[in-house]
């Protein structure tokens, strides 16, 4: 994307982003005239349904993720984003039902019909737009049909529905990602490393703020000292004892300050990127016996939605080109190398578990292979 387009797509997206979560309507438009209108599966009613389908004059559709088609036992076709539509029609019960785990589901009078949905469509964009508005990942969609919409740009203001380019959404983490700058660096002495300054990085459309923790003064010529630190609310600032965030957090600084320098990145990605109120989601299904990265994907996202593509951008801001990276997820060694950091070393940053947390951190080690 040429970087003068930059400012036009964040901004599109963001302002869909914005709408969806007030439960409005959006119109996607893709590639060779594929256009639909869709809002997010969440915030649906019977009414809302009928106001999309007559709006669009066509039949309502539900997108989800091939990951959750796979919970409800559908056998999808390949690619990552299954639509669905039913017998009888779709309501709003039916996409509660379907699109929310702790929905009390009784499937077995609805017969479900798997239609066709390629990668990168407006359908997968749909979804892709929930998870950026962290909403459960799910669309209700429907194609817009209207005679009257020959002129999309006009139609939509005609009937005040926000439109927004599929592509837009696809590169949208991408760029907002390219276009962080530090905008404040302030001195804040910490309990565990006085010699400390916190710089904020915020993209171009004003969107999620990621923090730098400088401690020390660490030097640009000689491999970094890093945390990457996912926001964790509940670990952070509450003192969960349901996973080792806090440990995590307040362990890296005194670490990186016993060692004299280095930088803790503090990315908002709360939830493996999925956001509070669904990690809150996933709680739920947990304490119906579902482990820490299968509540994820009953909801829909996959095990770990992060990217690096953030802290990539801040280390070279910084100055910094080469890292020891304190980690036991290995695919945080290669998801920040495939951004361009070299990673001389892993270092090891474990805590101790406790009665809580003891089978979530055993769930890392098994499944996601963290060096536990």
């Amino acid at each position: 994307m040429p970087a003068s387009r930059e400012p036009a797509s964040l901004l599109s997206v963001d302002r869909a982003i914005s709408e969806l979560r007030r439960g409005r309507i959006i119109c996607v438009h893709g590639g060779g005239g594929d256009v639909l209108l869709m809002r997010a599966a969440e915030s649906v009613t019977d009414e809302s349904l009928t106001e999309i389908s007559q709006l669009a004059q066509s039949e309502v559709l539900l997108a989800v993720t091939a990951r959750r088609a796979a919970i409800l036992g559908l056998e999808s076709p390949i690619g990552d984003i299954v639509t669905l539509s039913t017998t009888p029609s779709i309501t709003a019960q039916t996409v509660q039902d379907l699109a929310d785990p702790l929905a009390d589901s009784d499937l077995n009078q609805i017969h479900i019909d798997l239609r066709p949905s390629t990668a990168h469509d407006c359908n997968s964009a749909s979804v892709k737009l929930t998870k950026l508005a962290r909403l459960l990942p799910a669309a209700v969609t429907a194609s817009l049909k209207d005679p009257k919409a020959d002129d999309i740009a006009a139609w939509c203001l005609r009937h005040d529905v926000l439109r927004v380019d599929a592509g837009d959404i696809f590169q949208y983490e991408a760029v907002a990602s390219r276009t962080l700058k530090a905008v404040s660096d302030a001195r804040v002495p910490l309990e565990d490393a006085e010699q400390s300054r916190i710089v904020a990085f915020r993209p171009w459309d004003g969107g999620l703020e990621h923090i730098a923790i400088i401690i020390g003064d660490p030097r640009t010529d000689e491999p970094l000292l890093t945390r990457i630190h996912s926001e964790c609310f509940t670990g952070d600032l509450l003192g969960s004892l349901r996973c080792d965030c806090g440990d995590q957090l307040r362990g890296a600084i005194a670490e990186i300050a016993r060692h004299g320098a280095g930088v803790l990145l503090y990315l908002a990605q709360e939830g493996r990127g999925i956001g509070l109120v669904n990690k809150l989601r996933a709680y739920t299904l947990q304490d119906r016996g579902f482990d820490t990265l299968d509540a994820n994907e009953q909801l829909g996202y996959d095990a770990d939605e992060r990217i690096y593509m953030p802290a990539a951008r801040m280390l070279e801001q910084l100055g910094f080109e080469r890292v020891r990276l304190m980690t036991n997820n290995p695919d945080k060694v290669t998801g920040l190398a495939q951004c361009g950091v070299t990673v001389i070393e892993r270092v090891s940053h474990t805590f101790p578990s406790n009665q809580h947390n003891k089978s979530y951190l055993e769930t890392k080690r098994t499944k996601s292979g963290h060096f536990i």
